[in-house]
């Protein structure tokens, strides 16, 4: 390898690895991971120990890792999650845009800056930290309360927001004001198209694709990669931004029922071109540029953020949210985005901006995001102190949140003969039976079926809050894997656990793990787990047969049974 190649991949690999360190260290800390990839820049930059420099192996790197941040946005954005909810969150989105902007334009004029700076601050702190708020929210099983829902679907007109503007400032400087509007229109022309295109694979070519490529989750996750690379690919040829198409190709795929399975397999490729690009930006910029302007950055910080709680707050309260939604969905949305970051970058790469502001930006979400990760983890402790103040404003007939999806169901992991045969018998007794299985091959037969359908594997955290795991009455899961199976069950103490064991061993571990009863043999399943599932309405009647069926099952030699479902992959 030429010198020259070695150099690039020497700090290439330095880069990686500071990365890695510092991502380890942000989650023990409880930190977001985008802020360990923006100092992973600051630390090996030209800031901290200067050994790594932004090469062309890292700028290449860095520009697929906007792209994958964009497409990772658009698979996250599922409009029916919304659909309820879709006035009074339009309502909160639009003012929330218009009145920030005004707020962040009149902090930024008071600090000093000049109009069109502050304009572009204005522009560049609308947004919120969507996978941020997402993953915090995901993590505390909040994602489909009411005010997780209303966030969601906040973060969904803000992204779209956030589109049109990368549209924008990628047109570039121009001094002609005819020319900026045709070339804006060229951009939005070209983009609705490109949706277009987008809108009739997802209903016409793309579930045909997928089906076929999920009996093998590697070519499903290739499918998914070449997808994205494909409307990357296009944008680039139609002189769009990168971002652009990758954000449409991720909205094709959110609306299909294979987006969170393939979204998981994807996220760990995205997840290091990502932190490539954060980590490239803070490698372009001097101390000097960084610190430019950290005192207006520390003020703006705190003032935006108290600010812009009383604004989400009234505009919350004044689309009839009962207090406690108001309060918890306005605490979500108070840091400044690391797209403000983003936004920053691309307006000084097209020389709207110097590197100061971007310095600016930078200090800003490094200050707010790691702040805003703990008053979203404690929000409600955080309400119980200030209910007293709050409740006395209480009206009638607030907002109420919808029913949960799934609610005093069954959940069951794999589909086979025998899982059937217990769903028929759990009919009776469950208001709603949801099935999660990854198998392509029952996909159309589940979607038709009568019951919900979750397409995914269930070692994946999504597909069980997706289905309400923690929530379900009765869990059934024939899964091939222990730990699938050991995680599903220590996920859900309360929910009554049927489990397949394969050995002796499996079935000692489930057992430990809190399972209430582990099978190993086909007959048995069939027919008499059937007739302790027709007591669930008697509890006593159940407890006691539950106790009679573990008796026998300790007493008596255990058989391994027929292969079963993985219902949560064997190939991992």
């Amino acid at each position: 390898m030429p010198t020259g190649g070695i150099a690039l991949a020497a700090d290439f690999a330095l880069l990686i690895a500071a990365a890695t360190l510092l991502s380890y260290i942000a989650r023990l800390t409880g930190q977001p991971t985008i802020v360990a990839y923006i100092m992973t820049g600051v630390v090996v930059g030209p800031i901290g120990l200067g050994i790594v420099a932004e090469d062309q192996l890292i700028e290449v790197m860095a520009e697929l890792g906007l792209g994958f941040l964009l497409f990772l946005l658009g698979i996250e954005m599922r409009f029916d999650d919304i659909k309820e909810i879709m006035r009074p969150v339009g309502a909160i989105a639009v003012g929330q845009a218009i009145l920030q902007a005004i707020a962040s334009t009149s902090v930024a004029l008071l600090l000093g800056f000049t109009l069109y700076q502050s304009l572009m601050i204005a522009l560049a702190t609308t947004f919120g930290a969507t996978p941020i708020i997402v993953k915090v929210l995901g993590d505390k099983d909040d994602l489909k309360t009411l005010y997780g829902k209303t966030d969601v679907g906040i973060l969904i007109f803000q992204d779209i927001y956030l589109v049109m503007a990368l549209a924008i400032l990628a047109v570039g400087t121009v001094d002609d004001v005819t020319e900026v509007a045709f070339n804006i229109g060229q951009v939005l022309f070209l983009m609705g198209v490109i949706g277009v295109v987008a809108y009739l694979a997802s209903k016409y070519f793309l579930p045909a694709l997928l089906r076929a490529s999920a009996a093998n989750k590697s070519t499903l996750f290739t499918v998914g990669i070449a997808w994205a690379f494909l409307f990357i690919f296009t944008a680039e040829m139609l002189d769009l931004s990168v971002e652009i198409g990758a954000f449409l190709a991720g909205l094709a795929l959110a609306q299909l029922p294979y987006s969170t399975e393939l979204k998981e397999r994807m996220r760990p490729a995205t997840n290091f071109f990502i932190a490539v690009f954060f980590a490239s930006i803070a490698l372009q910029m001097e101390v000097d540029q960084l610190l430019a302007y950290w005192q207006e950055a520390l003020i703006a910080s705190v003032a935006l953020i108290v600010i812009n709680f009383f604004i989400v707050f009234g505009l919350f309260y004044s689309q009839n949210f009962d207090m406690e939604t108001s309060f918890l969905g306005t605490i979500s949305m108070l840091q400044v985005s690391e797209f403000s970051v983003v936004l920053g970058a691309l307006a000084v790469e097209e020389g709207f901006i110097e590197e100061g502001l971007l310095g600016f930006f930078s200090l800003m979400a490094l200050v707010t995001m790691p702040i805003s990760t703990y008053y979203v983890r404690y929000n409600r402790e955080i309400y119980a102190y200030v209910k007293p103040y709050l409740e006395r404003f209480e009206r009638d007939n607030p907002i109420q949140a919808e029913p949960v999806e799934y609610e005093n169901h069954a959940v069951v992991v794999g589909y086979n003969r025998l899982s059937n045969e217990l769903m028929n018998v759990l009919d009776e007794h469950v208001e709603e039976i949801v099935v999660v299985e990854d198998r392509a091959e029952h996909v159309e037969e589940l979607k038709e079926a009568d019951h919900g359908f979750i397409f995914g594997n269930a070692r994946h955290g999504e597909i069980r809050q997706e289905a309400n795991l923690a929530g379900a009455e009765v869990l059934i899961t024939v899964a091939d894997r222990v730990d699938v199976n050991e995680r599903l069950v220590e996920e859900s103490p309360e929910t009554l656990s049927i489990v397949r064991a394969n050995t002796e061993l499996e079935a000692t571990r489930l057992t430990e793990a809190g399972a209430d009863y582990v099978v190993m043999e086909r007959g048995l399943m069939g027919e008499e787990l059937a007739d302790l599932l027709g007591t669930l309405d008697d509890r006593e009647a159940f407890e006691d047969r539950l106790e009679e069926l573990n008796a026998r099952a300790r007493s008596e030699p255990r058989r391994t049974g027929e292969p079963a479902s993985t219902g949560g992959g064997t190939d991992v």
